[in-house]
């Protein structure tokens, strides 16, 4: 059985990334976000969830522990909301209040083919719930999806099995949010 641990950042749809996970017959647990690398790496995780946090957290705070694990995994990691701008941040991109914050549906629209989205269409209904976003885009990664007010929705890392999303697969307002937490999983299974 795969097994996929959920970092709390203090987010307020955390419990639903574990939930989600659990109900695809995914091992899951959250752990807080000062959880040491080492004992992440003890209990043979295939993946991390980088959940989102509290307000502003993405845009300038620190995630406890999240920059170990981003500097020292070699699984999967996904960053969610908060998880997505400080991954940014921690490879050299920027994060910066929205011109236009985001919160609930909107239109994603997916701009390359990448096994993450696999089996969802290039235009879904996703929800958001976010003040900040990434503004600049590390050299590192590139751009998977864009909205009409945020230019970064989603994005992965050109090397590294690492993605992230400004907005929140784990709300059943996301149309295709489980098939986007299948994809992860079967990346974590790779």
């Amino acid at each position: 059985m795969v097994k996929i641990y959920v970092v709390d950042n203090g987010g307020q749809w955390t419990h639903r990334e574990w939930r989600t996970l659990r109900d695809l017959d995914v091992e899951t647990k959250i752990i807080p976000n000062t959880t040491p690398f080492d004992d992440i790496v003890k209990e043979n995780v295939d993946g991390l969830i980088l959940s989102g946090g509290a307000p502003r957290i993405g845009l300038k705070g620190n995630l406890g522990n999240c920059a170990e694990y981003l500097e020292k995994a070699d699984f999967p990691i996904l960053g969610i909301c908060a998880g997505h701008q400080y991954m940014a941040r921690f490879f050299g991109g920027e994060a910066e209040p929205s011109e236009i914050p985001e919160f609930g549906k909107i239109e994603l629209i997916l701009l390359k083919d990448n096994k993450f989205f696999a089996g969802v269409p290039k235009k879904s209904i996703v929800w958001e719930s976010h003040n900040d976003e990434v503004s600049q885009v590390p050299d590192c990664f590139e751009i998977l999806g864009e909205s009409k007010n945020c230019k970064v929705q989603a994005m992965r890392h050109k090397n590294k099995p690492f993605f992230g999303l400004q907005f929140h697969p784990e709300v059943e307002h996301t149309e295709y949010g489980e098939q986007i937490f299948k994809n992860f999983v079967k990346i974590c299974q790779e």
